[in-house]
């Protein structure tokens, strides 16, 4: 993958930009609305395609780093100098040897390493591969993450922990329910170039006969272990679709589940390939909406400590209180192991911000989780080349702006992970 710092990028795609750009101002005047927001459209999809031949040349495909030793130690949990014995022993995966004889694995490397420490453990099997145990009646989670207001960490929030769940070992799936498609970004999918119709949970849970099984649209990303369900305009249809078929319906079957059945329809036929499932939902409160929360076991709402933010989520809990009340008289089932606010964007030094934490707290208690994400500009950083934390290097940045960022987002995810244990009556 090629190093280039996030900035570098983005000041190559102006000046790349720029002259175009100018040719085209000043013909403004002969472009209907239409046209012009097409041709701005494609301009832009042209050029965040040049930014991703840039990054991720030959095969403009995004590719996890590799891990050092230390860092593959932290996540499998053992020590370094145990994993340097089964290097030179030749005990499961070996590494890739840099410069000095360093050590580097891929993830695919450690979690071959924990199948490996597991077969050879079988007392310790869980430690090394945290899965669920379906016998024992561990249910897959299906985790939304929710609020109506754009801006909240929607997404930043589903992504990382996605990440986060997937480096700890689990089998996770990511389902980006957004018709704006920022998770998609995120993993490196430009709809409009790398979808084709038909591509998203859609295609699962339309009405139609062109219907698709769910287990179709899951793609592999880079991470291993970790698969996405993309998203794009498309799934805007099913807020069009869904009133016309609740009015034609005749009280039968025919057409399939209801419409607050279907993504839960959808995921149970692939409940066994899988221990998490993330999905970050759009910020309105429609029927795709409606059907995510209808299928999830848990509940996240991300919170931007503003007033405004705040007074917004308030309407948005009424909302939701009525709409799944109607959902449950109407033969919905709701059960979620638990829900829980989760303080985005957080500025500890911004007095406002601290009061609006501290009035949260006072009102829900322990549905706010301890742990806030941080507003930090690491986060926006790698937001340029369409990375997470987890993707970048810590030299990428200031170590102290870094480890700032990483520590609130290691509490965070490892709040939410004790939350999964606690629902599987697991110690956490």
């Amino acid at each position: 993958m090629d190093m280039t710092r996030p900035g570098e990028v983005l000041d190559l795609a102006i000046s790349g930009q720029q002259t175009a750009s100018a040719k085209l101002i000043d013909t403004d005047r002969d472009w209907s609305t239409d046209r012009a927001i097409a041709r701005d459209a494609e301009l832009l999809s042209a050029q965040l395609q040049a930014m991703r031949d840039r990054l991720y040349a030959p095969a403009s495909n995004k590719m996890l780093r590799r891990f050092s030793s230390g860092e593959a130690a932290r996540l499998i949990g053992v020590s370094d100098g145990y994993l340097r014995q089964l290097s030179i022993a030749g005990d499961g995966p070996q590494p890739e040897t840099g410069a000095g004889g360093r050590r580097y694995y891929s993830l695919g490397d450690i979690n071959g390493l924990r199948r490996h420490l597991a077969e050879q453990n079988p007392a310790k099997a869980r430690t090394y591969l945290p899965r669920r145990d379906e016998a024992k009646g561990e249910h897959m989670q299906v985790i939304a993450v929710t609020n109506f207001k754009g801006g909240s960490g929607k997404t930043t929030t589903s992504a990382h922990l996605a990440q986060h769940l997937a480096l700890a070992g689990y089998r996770v799936l990511a389902i980006d329910l957004d018709p704006q498609a920022s998770l998609s970004a995120l993993f490196g999918y430009q709809p409009e170039l790398d979808l084709d119709g038909n591509d998203t949970l859609y295609a699962a849970i339309r009405y139609d006969d062109e219907g698709r099984p769910l287990s179709e649209v899951i793609r592999n990303t880079y991470f291993d272990g970790l698969d996405i369900v993309p998203g794009n305009l498309e799934l805007q249809e099913f807020e069009h679709t869904t009133p016309q078929m609740l009015a034609a319906r005749q009280g039968d079957d025919k057409d399939g589940p209801m419409f607050f059945a279907r993504v839960q329809a959808a995921l149970a036929t692939v409940a066994e390939r899988y221990d998490v499932v993330v999905m970050d939902c759009p910020p309105q409160l429609g029927f795709l909406t409606l059907s995510a929360l209808c299928a999830a076991t848990s509940v996240l709402v991300t919170i931007h400590p503003q007033m405004l933010d705040v007074a917004s989520m308030s309407q948005f809990l009424f909302m939701t209180a009525d709409l799944l009340s109607v959902v449950r008289s109407a033969g919905g089932e709701l059960s979620f192991d638990f829900m829980r606010y989760l303080v985005t964007r957080y500025e500890p030094n911004d007095g406002p911000q601290t009061q609006i934490v501290g009035f949260l707290r006072s009102l829900f208690g322990e549905r706010v989780l301890t742990a806030p994400l941080v507003k930090s500009t690491a986060f926006s950083d790698a937001g340029l080349t369409k990375q997470t934390l987890y993707e970048v290097s810590r030299e990428s940045f200031s170590r102290a702006t870094y480890d700032r960022a990483m520590e609130s987002l290691t509490a965070v995810n490892g709040e939410i992970e004790s939350l999964l244990m606690k629902a599987w009556n697991r110690p956490a």
